[in-house]
């Protein structure tokens, strides 16, 4: 299981920002960032959204262990994956073997 407030200290540093730093980028104040260490509490939610826009990165992606990949897909791949997921079993696989005789 990840730890939130290691994890947020990984990013933070390899962006070579400060808490202050982290803060103004972030929207959120530098004493409630500071309060998350010293009482050892995790970040709201809606927090943790603002400190994953900040090092640009979805809350997914922060969540990923290190040995983990993400996969980011065009609109297109995104439009036939959708489409695809309606196919039966017999048009999906039909389908599979045309884009590999591509």
């Amino acid at each position: 299981m990840i730890n939130v407030l290691k994890r947020i200290t990984e990013l933070r540093e390899a962006h070579h920002w400060t808490e202050y730093q982290l803060a103004e980028h972030s929207g959120l104040t530098q004493s409630t960032i500071s309060s998350w260490y010293r009482k050892q509490m995790l970040p709201t939610i809606p927090s943790l959204v603002k400190i994953c826009d900040a090092f640009g990165i979805t809350v997914s992606q922060f969540f990923l262990e290190k040995n983990e990949q993400t996969v980011h897909l065009t609109e297109k791949q995104a439009s036939l994956l959708a489409a695809s997921a309606k196919l039966s079993s017999e048009q999906y696989d039909a389908l599979l073997s045309f884009i590999e005789l591509l």
